[in-house]
């Protein structure tokens, strides 16, 4: 069976890629860090910021999967964090493209994770296709020179595909559990005008579309990561207090306070424009959860350990 290389592989996303991959009967193997002991995966080193990488890495490798990046979310965006997260994003790819250059290896596919953000914090009309062009703002530009990063990797004659991604819904530590905290703790209520949309996808049918990526030669290219549902962010709000059985007692928390709170960071949670699944949907990919109840109740039936 042919072997897979995650980078950024030891966070959530990475750890549900890596159990289904494990199952089929592929080989799984982590650039981290740091070194890890995990059951059943190799894991070899790497710092980006030093250009270092374990050559082993890229010569065991039929396939490469890039999930690394700063967490967007994780800390206001100063002038220093702006950077953080472009170049743990743009680097990665570049750091792995001179490897695989360097070494000759000739990779049956390249996968990087990408971010609906290339259409930019915005709320309109439009729906967004892969066809769009990246938007003139710090997310669009952040993940416009993160794409471009890894079509280095088509030139080389290596099939590459970028997954653009949306709200990734799961039952650990995220943006799912941050968005019932205040709702447990009766405070919760819809942000701003609560119009922007959530493009949403369960952490289920975004592991299963890299594997298509994997195992389907015809995916190329980037393919939007969001479930066929277009839901604002108030109806949500209110669909996951009904599923927590919580009231939401108080009005929309006003869009002045978040931006004061967060600066320009506000607007992830402020702005949302509908993005369309409908390339990864002709491509014959069958979405498990097409629904936000069916995807809050399958989190909630199934994964206790959620916040």
């Amino acid at each position: 069976m042919k072997s897979v290389l995650i980078a950024g592989g030891s966070g959530q996303i990475g750890s549900y890629i890596s159990s289904k991959l494990l199952a089929k009967g592929y080989r799984v193997y982590l650039l981290s860090r740091r070194e890890l002991i995990l059951d059943e995966i190799p894991t070899y080193l790497w710092d980006v910021e030093k250009g270092a990488i374990d050559e082993e890495a890229i010569k065991t490798a039929d396939y490469i999967i890039n999930l690394s990046g700063a967490n967007i979310g994780e800390k206001r965006w100063s002038a220093k964090r702006k950077k953080e997260i472009l170049n743990s994003r743009v680097d990665s790819n570049k750091l792995l493209f001179e490897k695989v250059k360097e070494l000759n290896k000739d990779l049956d596919a390249f996968i990087t994770s990408s971010a609906v953000g290339y259409y930019g914090m915005k709320t309109s009309d439009k729906i967004f296709t892969e066809e769009d062009d990246s938007a003139e703002d710090f997310l669009g530009n952040v993940c416009s020179e993160w794409e471009k990063a890894s079509d280095s990797f088509e030139k080389l004659g290596i099939r590459t595909v970028q997954i653009r991604t949306g709200v990734v819904l799961n039952n650990g530590p995220g943006a799912l559990s941050k968005m019932m905290l205040p709702i447990n703790m009766y405070i919760g209520s819809p942000l701003g005008s609560g119009e922007q949309y959530v493009p949403w996808i369960h952490i289920e049918d975004l592991c299963n579309i890299y594997i298509k990526a994997i195992e389907e030669k015809s995916i190329s290219g980037a393919y939007n990561a969001v479930a066929p549902e277009y839901i604002t962010n108030s109806d949500f709000t209110k669909i996951l207090a009904q599923q927590l059985n919580k009231p939401l007692l108080l009005p929309n928390i006003p869009s002045f306070i978040l931006k004061l709170l967060l600066g320009e960071m506000s607007g992830l949670a402020l702005e949302g424009s509908r993005v369309s699944s409908g390339k990864l949907t002709k491509s014959g990919f069958q979405f498990l959860f097409r629904n936000i109840e069916s995807a809050l109740n399958d989190i909630m039936q199934h994964h206790k350990n959620i916040i």
